[in-house]
């Protein structure tokens, strides 16, 4: 028996594993297809092979680290080895001094060649050595990054421009056609009533020729419908052969269009021994609608108003005199009674606004331009628009009074023709310089207040550039005024039923 057999772990442990890891074999041996003239510097095996070639490298127990077994045999690998990248067909442990280990070997690490022609990893070296890129794949792939980053920066590019100009196609869409897309999409605000909202009471006159239009307008002016054209929009899609009776109806606030359609049609909602005078309305489109309302001959109040001396006025004629507003009275009253009561009703009004009993004519004039040509909140600016026309001798130009004086101001449209204008009468202020002969309406108190007390302004034009809402631009310079009536000639293309 050799002295290594007769060896035992119970006399001499340390002896023991001295021989069993300092004879391993040389892997140089093992592995003949890896270069092993390399090792990594600063490894076990690179001072072992250094202490080898200097004499130093015996083994406890005799023997060397070259070891002479065959190259069969099986191979165990150093850590430094096996972390350098060390392949091996065989299991290997990692090697270690008897102080690192102790008692207790280190668990197998199984290695895998590379397939038949695959480049192997040198050996030696640590894992960073191991982990680390090659020089020159690294640097192949710099130029691919930098195009991909190029490439992606190029893309971004596009897409933002394409994001951006949908997002200005979008805007300009929307305050172009904003209106009318919100409103076939059912957008925004409803423009009727809801149902069960209904309160109140609104007294609604019904004129003699009245048509859907006009009386969709009142019915709003009045409260009761939401919108100025939801009624009529009802009708023309749910009733387009309802008929309108003049009268004088009571209604409700806040009405649906359906329901405020069947209000008029029930005779229990119009009022007996009730007239009304509209704001802005005339003595012809008026009578009728009083005479049929008190049950009295149209004869009666065509004569009741041919002498403005018998009620005390100092005129033309009585226009302007009616003041607008809701009259009840006893079933025996004349026609005469209702003119007067109307007469007396506006003197009250002049009163009130402060107007010179010497200045009634001249401020009702005034005035019934102003309720024929403004909405209310722009009264008084109207209002100063012609003073300073009046002050500097300019014509009025109003299309309100070559209309009443052509006898076409309740044909229900805004432009005047070009008959209109041009026919030479005392009140078309197209042809003449100075206020009309007499009003051409019946003027409300806010009206005549506002023919006293003129707003402060330079504007010496104005135009309505929305029928709809009465938005009114007001303008110093000729030129402003153009760029306004190309703004409500825009207007009145888009809405071709709005009786521009």
């Amino acid at each position: 028996m050799s002295e290594r057999e007769s060896a035992s772990p119970q006399h001499d442990p340390d002896a023991r594993l001295g021989d069993l890891f300092e004879n391993l074999p040389d892997p140089t041996q093992q592995l003949p297809t890896v270069d092993n003239n390399a090792p990594a510097p600063g490894s076990r095996r690179a001072a072992r092979e250094a202490a080898s070639a200097t004499g130093q490298g015996a083994a406890p127990g005799g023997s060397s680290t070259e070891s002479s077994e065959p190259a069969t045999a099986p191979v165990r690998a150093s850590a430094d080895d096996v972390g350098a990248g060390v392949p091996s067909s065989t299991p290997v442990r990692d090697s270690a001094d008897a102080s690192d280990l102790g008692d207790t070997p280190t668990r197998a690490l199984p290695k895998v060649l590379p397939a038949s022609g695959e480049s192997q990893p040198p050996l030696g070296g640590g894992l960073d050595d191991l982990f680390a890129p090659h020089e020159d794949e690294h640097s192949a792939s710099r130029t691919p990054k930098k195009k991909r980053r190029t490439g992606c920066l190029v893309a971004l590019i596009i897409v933002l421009v394409i994001v951006g100009g949908i997002a200005a196609t979008g805007v300009w869409v929307m305050s172009t056609y904003g209106d009318k897309i919100t409103e076939a999409m059912g957008w925004g605000e409803p423009k009727d009533w809801e149902d069960g909202l209904a309160t109140g009471e609104a007294l609604v006159t019904i004129s003699e020729g009245d048509t859907g239009a006009p009386v969709s307008t009142k019915l709003f002016e009045a409260g009761v419908t939401k919108t100025d054209g939801v009624f009529y929009d009802y009708l023309v899609a749910e009733a387009p052969d309802l008929t309108f009776y003049p009268g004088v109806y009571k209604l409700q606030k806040k009405m649906t269009a359906a329901a405020a359609a069947e209000a008029l049609q029930n005779p229990d909602n119009k009022m007996e021994n009730t007239v009304s005078m509209s704001e802005g309305g005339t003595i012809v489109s008026s009578l009728p609608s009083m005479a049929e309302s008190l049950g009295l001959p149209l004869a009666d109040f065509e004569a009741a108003v041919k002498d403005p001396s018998a009620y005390g006025v100092d005129a033309q004629n009585l226009e302007g005199w009616l003041f607008p507003a809701v009259y009840t009275f006893d079933p025996e009253v004349t026609a005469v009674q209702v003119i007067q009561r109307m007469v007396d009703r506006t003197r009250q009004a002049l009163t009130e606004a402060g107007v010179p009993d010497a200045d009634a004519e001249r401020v009702l004039t005034i005035a019934s331009i102003i309720q024929r040509e403004g909405r209310t909140d722009d009264f008084a600016k109207v209002s100063r628009v012609i003073q300073n026309r009046l002050d500097i001798d300019m014509k009025l130009q109003m299309d309100s009074t070559a209309q009443y004086g052509y006898g076409s101001l309740h044909e229900g449209v805004v432009s005047s023709s070009a008959e209109a204008l041009a026919d030479q009468n005392d009140w078309n202020t197209y042809v003449i310089t100075g206020l009309p002969a007499t009003p051409i309406a019946s003027p409300s108190f806010a009206a005549i207040d506002a023919a006293m007390h003129p707003a402060d302004g330079p504007w010496l034009y104005f135009v309505t550039i929305n029928l709809a809402t009465g938005e009114t631009q007001f303008s110093e310079t000729y030129e402003e005024h153009q760029a306004g009536i190309e703004k409500w000639q825009a207007w009145c293309r888009d809405n071709p039923d709005a009786g521009c």
